[in-house]
C-alpha cells in the first residue's frame, strides 16, 4: 500500500503545480501579450474611468439613450455574476407579463411610433448580458432618442449606421451594434 501512496501523492502534486499553477500562469501570460483587451474584460475606458465592457450590457431606462435587451439576471440586471436565461416559456405568465412591462415602457417613451416592436427589445438573451440590440432595435429607437436629445433623425440615424457592427467573420450571426458604444458617442454630440 505504501509502494502505491507515495508515487500518487507525488503526481498529484505534480500535475496540480502544471495544470493548477503552470499552465493558467502561461495562458496569462500569452493573453496578456497578444490579447490585452480581451484579457482585462474588454473595458471601455473613458477620461480615465472605467464605463462599461463591450461584453456586458448595461441597463439604460433615459429616453436621451438607446435601450438595450432585457436582462434575466437576479439580483439586478446585467449581474455578470449570475449570467442566465430566464428559461420562461412562451406560455408562461411571466414571460408575458415581461414583454407586456417591456411593451408599456416603449410605448411610453415613443407614443408616437407604431412601428413593429422588434423582438429584441422585449426579450431577454440567453445570457442576459447581451451588450448587443439588433439594427432593427436601434432604429426602432431613433425617433425618440432624436427627440429627446434635440437632434435630427438623421444624426442619430448616422450614429446608428456608423457603430453597426457586421457579422462575425463576414458570415455568423446578425449585424448589430453595442448599445453602450451607441450610447457614449451619443453622449459625445454637442
Amino acid at each position: 500500500m505504501r509502494s502505491q501512496l507515495r508515487p500518487a501523492i507525488i503526481s498529484i502534486a505534480i500535475f496540480t503545480f502544471l495544470t493548477g499553477i503552470l499552465y493558467p500562469l502561461i495562458i496569462t501570460g500569452i493573453a496578456q501579450v497578444f490579447f490585452p483587451s480581451q484579457a482585462n474584460g474588454s473595458l471601455i475606458v473613458q477620461n480615465g474611468q472605467v464605463v462599461g465592457s463591450e461584453l456586458i450590457g448595461q441597463s439604460f431606462e433615459d429616453p436621451r439613450y438607446f435601450w438595450g435587451r432585457l436582462s434575466a439576471t437576479s439580483p439586478f440586471p446585467y449581474n455578470a455574476a449570475a449570467s442566465s436565461g430566464s428559461n420562461l416559456g412562451p406560455t408562461n405568465p411571466a414571460l408575458i407579463n415581461e414583454v407586456s412591462a417591456r411593451i408599456a415602457a416603449l410605448k411610453t417613451a415613443d407614443p408616437q411610433n407604431n412601428s413593429p416592436i422588434p423582438v429584441d427589445l422585449v426579450t431577454s438573451s440567453g445570457s442576459g448580458l447581451d451588450p448587443n440590440i439588433s439594427v432593427a432595435a436601434a432604429l426602432y429607437q431613433v425617433p425618440h432618442v432624436a427627440r429627446a436629445r434635440g437632434l435630427s433623425e438623421e444624426i442619430v440615424r448616422a450614429l446608428v449606421e456608423r457603430y453597426t457592427q457586421g457579422r462575425q467573420f463576414g458570415l455568423l450571426g446578425e449585424p448589430r451594434i453595442n448599445v453602450l458604444d451607441l450610447n457614449l458617442a451619443l453622449d459625445e454630440i454637442k
